[in-house]
């Protein structure tokens, strides 16, 4: 064992291609990638395939400096695909499946993508038709699930970078994306923080999965987590039905994406235990933690995940521009894992302000970071000044404080604050108690337009398996009890079968917003 606790598996790269040649060389034929199916790629497999990958794509013009939008699927080839740029040291830009024509088009050219890889057509969406008509007229590569033949020698290459450009995306005020910059430094300091904090991959025999978007910043950071600590995930294209089942014949031992994917867990495990007959019967054994971030996590999440799963949540906090700002471990105490999100991963700082000055712990604020896994601005420059502070230090927009013990509590977005009759009311607040309904799967807290108020708080639910819809004098009622203020009760309650999703599942407000103004 290492002095960190982990096993002596640990790996240190400067770059994301030395990190791929670094753990081939180490690990050779452990098992890397595994598709749904079982089947295997290995260590050193999957630095092969990345060279002739890498040979292919230089065939079609892409060398150092090209700059790549990708739009593809969650799969072994896209992981490839990934490694074979950074190889040849174009700077990559991923762009999540969901995109569709307005925000693909703006993402793209927002990147100033010259070539553009996308499946042909997945899940019933042709995304090379979409491609090739999109206004910044990038060529358009289609690619597939097969990995590129084995063939015998080795592929003429130029030489290789030293590091690799990134370019991730983030929704900005009009609804469309406008481009993080990272570089192989910033996303590797996210990675080393994440892996040793939250020590991902730290027992032998860990499996890691992975059912959301590759192309979220978070799968590089995954991809990068399991080459330093040497452990295998589990790809799947996405999380539905059949996703617990592959999880459970695959011996998954880590999962997680965000707090929908726990959510999701747990009703499989109630159903799970349901049709078993006994509480204590597990629908994923293999199981001990569940790690992501994206979105806030309730306490009553966390609860319910300890005592019906056996499992412990290790929630993070992160953004796009800071892929890892707080990193929570399964050794944190109940309290901390239960009510906060984790502690400043090293090499980042963080502090609370208001109005520009300081707070102090237990203080709420607005949450600003500035160290090394801190994006180097958009590609736009014009975003630069409003996001980050004069002497550096970037404005997240959320609010939180500082705990005692280090760590940071996140408690909403400064733009998701509502303003009723001039009453500041944080959504986080009542989401947190109206999870715990029992009649409530998941809950979104939002302020609509209104004439006399201002804004009006409405409560979007959605509802476990069997339950009852409540009435909204039944939600408030139910509120009241909490001790809440009336002024905080929902004026409108709305029923829905799911909630609109981003990338990595965080709740869409501005959608929810859009669909229930008029109501």
């Amino acid at each position: 064992m290492t002095a960190d606790g982990f096993p002596g598996r640990l790996l240190r790269a400067g770059s994301f291609w030395e990190l791929v040649t670094a753990r081939a060389a180490a690990s050779g034929d452990a098992a890397m990638l595994v598709d749904t199916a079982g089947g295997t790629v290995s260590f050193s497999e999957f630095k092969t395939y990345a060279e002739r990958m890498a040979a292919t794509l230089a065939a079609q013009g892409i060398g150092p400096g090209s700059r790549v939008a990708w739009q593809l699927p969650t799969r072994t080839a896209t992981v490839v695909i990934m490694a074979a740029l950074a190889r040849l040291g174009a700077v990559q830009a991923p762009v999540i499946p969901i995109y569709r024509e307005r925000e693909t088009g703006a993402a793209v050219a927002t990147a100033g993508a010259e070539f553009m890889l996308v499946p042909g057509t997945w899940r019933d969406f042709d995304y090379a038709a979409m491609a090739a008509g999109l206004p910044a007229a990038p060529k358009v590569i289609v690619t597939g699930e097969s990995l590129p033949p084995a063939s015998a020698g080795s592929p003429s290459l130029p030489a290789r970078a030293s590091s690799a450009e990134w370019v991730y995306f983030t929704s900005g005020s009009s609804g469309l994306p406008k481009g993080a910059r990272h570089t192989d430094a910033t996303l590797l300091a996210a990675a080393y923080g994440w892996t040793l904090q939250g020590r991902v991959g730290e027992l032998d025999g860990d499996v890691g999965s992975m059912a959301y978007p590759v192309a979220h910043v978070g799968g590089i950071i995954y991809v990068m987590a399991q080459l330093i600590a040497g452990f295998p995930i589990v790809l799947a294209e996405a999380f539905d039905a059949s996703t617990v089942e592959v999880f459970r014949r695959l011996g998954v031992t880590m999962s997680g994406g965000s707090t929908v994917f726990y959510i999701a867990l747990l009703a499989a495990q109630r159903a799970f235990a349901s049709a078993a007959g006994s509480p204590d019967a597990r629908v994923l054994p293999s199981l001990r933690v569940l790690k992501g971030g994206g979105a806030p996590c309730p306490p009553a999440v966390f609860w319910s995940v300890r005592e019906e799963m056996g499992v412990t949540v290790a929630h993070d906090y992160g953004m796009t521009e800071v892929p890892m700002i707080c990193v929570a471990s399964p050794l944190d105490t109940d309290d901390q894992l239960a009510n906060s999100d984790g502690k400043p991963i090293p090499g980042n700082e963080v502090r609370i302000v208001d109005a520009a000055v300081e707070l102090p712990a237990g203080a709420d604020g607005e949450i600003e970071v500035r160290g090394a896994a801190v994006c180097h601005g958009y590609t736009d420059p014009a975003l630069d000044a409003q996001a980050f502070t004069p002497d550096g230090w970037f404005r997240t927009g959320d609010r939180g404080h500082l705990r005692p013990d280090g760590h940071v509590e996140v408690t909403g977005r400064t733009k998701d604050l509502i303003i009723r009759k001039g009453e500041k009311i944080a959504p986080l607040e009542l989401e947190t108690l109206l999870i715990q309904h029992p009649a409530v799967a998941e809950v979104a807290v939002l302020g609509l337009p209104d004439a006399e108020r201002g804004e009006r708080v409405c409560a979007v639910l959605t509802l476990r398996s069997g339950a009852v819809a409540p009435s909204r004098p039944e939600v408030t009622a139910f509120l009241r009890t909490a001790g809440l203020m009336p002024q905080k009760l929902p004026e409108q309650v709305e029923i829905v079968s799911e909630l609109p999703r981003t990338g990595l599942g965080k709740v869409a407000k501005q959608a929810l917003r859009d669909k229930f103004s008029g109501s």
